[in-house]
């Protein structure tokens, strides 16, 4: 502990949710405070937590300090729902604690609709390549509370999702990053104005002394700056980069619009953080990428293969079309709440578009005007399809596989990841055969 900030003390907690930030939550609180937890779900006996577990009809007897809550859980819809809306004010989540904590720390926090992840992760290496204590936590790396060895001179990078800023009370971020806003996860936030309020909360709290770097081309984004009035110093980013920078930069990974664009933020923050430009691009040249997000997983002369099952939306799917061309796209899985797809019939005459799942209607409505379209229940079937359609194509044009859902993975699988496994699992028996 660095400072004497810490509001999480001495108080009667519960802790909701069991899952990352539930357990590190729990680890990092139990030994000063009084802590009680329950989940909707069944807790494994063997995470030792027995002991401090509360069952419904106790809870609502009892007064609470500060309820923690896991991100993933919404309010509205939820065993503790009444619960919850009576003792609102009393709602924070490990990002909270983590401010209490380490509000002395210097910290950068990443959000937006698309990129956060890769950004979050760029920065991290340049920031490493400089020989600096940093952290990479939040939706990616280690859960905030986890971390260990924490010095004065520890750095933060983290990746925050509008679930997490939507129910934080006290945190703030040294350097906050939006890059980009379209309608997303509105099955939770309602609206899209709600969506954009959880997103601004991390520049809301700011003061004089901190930053906002913002793309000031995102419409979203833009009438929250002209309308709002914030204490922090905005730095607009839009999405051209100086073209001797680009220069400087040998690495494939940086060709698509969307990864300039993470880009152009990385480049800002790195002039706040000072770090000198020989660090900047010698980690831009190494930087590999994150698996299933734009990953090139096969390329030879007349074929690119791209996994891209990270993407969840429209708006992260365009991100990489914008840049290519004689694209065999595939989308599918559990479309989004107020999801459009805005390129236009004449951007899109290169594309041809293989449907799979058992939730086809969404993609053909918002598609068929644009696209032609070919739809099937099972991925397998996709692929089968896509590489016949390869053979029979006589064109010596380069062509794209392009593996970009624009959708949830949960109406089959876990998460993205098992999403992106399943495919790279069915492009190698491809090739086998």
């Amino acid at each position: 502990m660095l400072n004497n900030k810490n509001i999480f003390s001495k108080k009667k907690i519960l802790i909701y949710g069991l899952g990352k930030s539930g357990q590190s939550a729990f680890k990092n609180l139990k030994k000063e405070n009084e802590i009680y937890i329950y989940d909707d779900k069944k807790i494994d006996n063997n995470i030792g937590v027995k002991k401090n577990l509360i069952n419904y009809h106790k809870i609502i007897k009892k007064n609470f300090d500060f309820i923690i809550i896991s991100p993933g859980i919404s309010i509205n819809k939820c065993k503790l729902t009444s619960f919850l809306k009576k003792n609102k004010k009393k709602i924070h989540t490990d990002l909270d604690v983590f401010f209490s904590l380490y509000s002395n720390n210097k910290s950068i926090t990443i959000t937006g609709t698309n990129g956060k992840s890769t950004t979050a992760k760029i920065l991290y290496e340049v920031l490493k390549q400089q020989k600096l204590d940093v952290r990479l936590v939040g939706n990616i790396g280690n859960a905030i509370l986890l971390e260990k060895n924490i010095t004065n001179k520890t750095i933060f990078v983290i990746e925050a999702s509008s679930y997490q800023l939507d129910y934080s009370k006290i945190f703030k971020s040294d350097i906050a990053v939006i890059l980009n806003i379209s309608p997303d996860h509105l099955e939770r936030h309602k609206t899209l104005k709600n969506y954009i309020k959880a997103k601004f909360k991390l520049i809301k709290r700011q003061t004089k002394k901190d930053y906002a770097i913002l793309n000031v081309n995102n419409s979203h984004i833009k009438q929250q700056v002209v309308s709002r009035k914030f204490l922090s110093r905005i730095i607009a980013v839009n999405k051209k980069i100086n073209p001797s920078v680009l220069q400087k930069i040998n690495n494939k990974y940086f060709i698509t619009d969307s990864n300039k664009e993470n880009l152009a933020f990385v480049i800002e923050a790195s002039k706040l953080l000072k770090i000198t430009k020989e660090n900047l691009f010698k980690a831009l040249n190494k930087f590999k990428g994150l698996k299933y997000r734009q990953e090139i997983i096969f390329k030879s002369k007349d074929l690119t293969i791209i996994n891209d099952s990270k993407s969840t939306s429209f708006s992260s799917s365009v991100s990489i079309l914008k840049s290519m061309s004689n694209v065999y796209w595939i989308v599918g899985g559990l479309a989004k709440k107020g999801d459009r797809f805005l390129l236009s019939k004449n951007e899109c005459r290169d594309f041809k578009v293989y449907i799979f799942g058992k939730n086809i209607k969404p993609f053909i409505k918002e598609l068929k005007n644009k696209i032609k379209y070919k739809s099937f229940i099972y991925l397998k079937n996709v692929i089968e399809e896509i590489f016949l359609d390869i053979q029979k194509n006589q064109s010596h044009k380069h062509k794209v596989i392009l593996f970009s859902p624009a959708a949830a993975s949960f109406d089959s699988f876990k998460n993205f990841e098992e999403r992106g496994i399943y495919f790279n699992n069915l492009i190698k028996k491809i090739n086998a055969k």
